[in-house]
């Protein structure tokens, strides 16, 4: 047998999904503003038939004929992807154009912007920063622990560099917290950081 036949054999190395929020922003028709929010309400309960779904909100203007934001988390890109190809959604947002000024913009939050998804403006919806700060530290302090631990274990580590061996560490600790710890941690943590959110 081949070499080459062998590394096909090989099991793929999977990747943890990680998952993604994203920000709408579009305002409605003068006068049909109701409508507008209605119709997104809708829209939220077809995305809970959604594979990945995590959760939405929809932040109304702070003043007339502002923009409403519309945050969506689904619980991988793959999940996203799939939403935004189904009927369902190519039939709301058909509906949803009748009330609305313009075509929605989209940004997406990722790394440390997506830790705390409530930190979107208005900033009447910011977690306080003292909690912020102390999930933050939930989140690090064992990390941390567990990386000075792991390199201990390995004495030609800390024969490196002084700079390579603070990227390689501080690297290891910002992957494990973004794609691993806050996510979880925000998510169990969600009623405490924002306790009149909606769900």
């Amino acid at each position: 047998m081949t070499e080459a036949s062998e590394t096909n054999k090989r099991p793929a190395i999977s990747v943890a999904a990680a998952p993604v929020t994203r920000i709408a922003r579009r305002h409605a028709r003068p006068g049909r503003e109701a409508e507008y929010e209605a119709l997104v309400r809708e829209m939220f309960g077809r995305m809970r038939a959604s594979r990945g779904f995590m959760g939405a909100d929809m932040i109304p203007p702070e003043e007339a004929h502002g923009e409403y934001q519309v945050v969506v988390k689904f619980a991988s890109e793959a999940d996203l992807q799939a939403w935004d190809e189904s009927a369902a959604r190519a039939e709301m947002h058909k509906r949803i154009r009748e009330v609305a000024e313009d075509e929605p913009e989209y940004r997406r939050l990722s790394g440390l912007e997506a830790w705390f998804t409530g930190a979107v403006v208005p900033a009447s919806m910011h977690p306080p920063r003292f909690r912020m700060a102390v999930v933050t530290w939930m989140g690090i302090f064992p990390v941390v622990s567990f990386y000075l631990w792991l390199v201990s274990l390995w004495p030609g580590f800390v024969e490196l560099p002084f700079l390579p061996r603070t990227a390689v560490f501080t690297a290891l600790i910002v992957a494990t917290m973004t794609w691993g710890v806050m996510p979880r941690l925000t998510k169990l943590m969600r009623g405490w950081l924002s306790p009149k959110s909606k769900q």
